[in-house]
């Protein structure tokens, strides 16, 4: 699985960015899709999770409201919208994927289990 992270630029608190990652992989529909971050110094945390199907979306305490997920499983492709923005949203962002067991696997929000990751892409959120 190859996952490319775009979309990450330098914004003003309370701007927009829109973060996107496209999956190299057959059965992408059969993935979990999420997106961490990590700010300097900082652990990697989780920000924003959807399932295989698309139906159900999980978002930290921090981003709730604020941010989005969504996923097109015809183009292989997660999508993060991201409004409101806050100095604090300031880290690098990476797309993260894991093939579920069943179709019932939920999501697990701890980074040691997701196996495949992208590059990452910058987000910097100015005061």
């Amino acid at each position: 699985v190859q996952l490319q992270a775009s979309g990450g630029g330098s914004v003003e608190a309370g701007g927009s960015l829109r973060l996107s990652c496209a999956a190299s992989v057959r059965t992408f529909s059969m993935y979990n899709m999420a997106w961490f971050r990590q700010a300097p110094g900082k652990e990697r945390e989780f920000v924003s999770a959807v399932r295989w199907t698309g139906g159900r979306t999980y978002y930290s305490d921090s981003v709730k409201g604020r941010f989005t997920i969504s996923r097109d499983n015809a183009k292989n492709t997660v999508t993060l919208q991201m409004n409101s923005l806050k100095p604090e949203d300031t880290g690098v962002y990476y797309c993260a994927a894991v093939r579920i067991l069943s179709t019932s696997s939920d999501v697990d929000t701890n980074s040691n289990a997701w196996p495949h990751w992208g590059q990452g892409t910058l987000v910097t959120v100015s005061s």
